[in-house]
């Protein structure tokens, strides 16, 4: 089915009976990807009165509940909230669906004992393109991403001046295959978190951050419709479905 956007001043053509997910779901097992030194997700029947709410065990209906937390078991949206003390609900302030995006693929850079994204890798990768969201893969990128256990790996994560970058852009979305932009121990600063909603002046309300994306290797680099859908959580964060769709030439 194909559909014509209209964002901004720009009419974009999309195909959209070939969506491209980048999320990775939530599942209730051990293998689940995982971050922030916390069990895996737990699924399961409620019992009521002694009785296990499932239809494997004689119930008329399924009723499963469900523990996880957002940041740490699979794609997750977050906003400013995050990080302030004042409450800023993704559900409130995630009010658009629908953005021009860029797919780019880096490999990090090592700094001693650290792997990052640098301000020079992204502005090599985006040039002059103006994009509302920016999707960052990292090599290498292999479906391992979909179940590691990134807790005490120190992970790869963003330099400043790379957030920067972006923010100077007026990238609204960031969205990265990590588990945060930030280094996993940094004695709480959260540089990068801080410098993209600007906290240090007028935080940018509008703009957010999707972590624990997956892009698998044929999505190739290039510009995206992305809808990025949400579940309606009263919270700093919830889980989420980003999806791709090629823009038409």
């Amino acid at each position: 089915m194909i559909a014509q956007i209209q964002l901004k001043s720009r009419k974009i053509t999309i195909d959209l009976s070939k969506p491209l997910d980048i999320s990775i779901p939530i599942s209730s097992n051990q293998n689940n990807v995982n971050a922030w030194y916390i069990g895996a997700p737990q699924i399961e029947p409620e019992q009521i009165d002694g009785d296990t709410i499932s239809v494997e065990q004689g119930a008329s209906v399924n009723f499963n509940s469900i523990r996880f937390n957002p940041h740490s078991h699979g794609t997750h949206t977050e906003t400013v909230g995050h990080i302030t003390k004042k409450s800023y609900s993704i559900n409130k302030y995630l009010r658009q669906f629908f953005f021009l995006a860029e797919v780019v693929t880096v490999a990090p850079e090592k700094i001693n004992d650290d792997y990052v994204i640098s301000r020079k890798q992204l502005q090599f990768a985006i040039g002059n393109k103006k994009r509302d969201a920016i999707i960052i893969r990292t090599l290498p990128n292999t479906k391992d991403k979909l179940t590691k256990q990134y807790s005490n790996t120190n992970p790869t994560y963003m330099l400043v001046d790379a957030i920067e970058y972006l923010k100077k852009k007026d990238i609204k979305h960031l969205l990265i295959d990590l588990p945060s932009v930030d280094k996993e121990q940094d004695d709480g600063e959260l540089l990068g978190h801080n410098a993209f909603w600007n906290t240090q002046g007028k935080l940018r309300l509008d703009a957010t951050i999707t972590e624990f994306v997956f892009v698998p290797n044929t999505v190739e680099d290039g510009c995206y419709i992305l809808n990025l859908q949400i579940a309606p959580f009263e919270n700093d964060a919830t889980p989420s479905k980003p999806v791709l769709y090629k823009v038409q030439d």
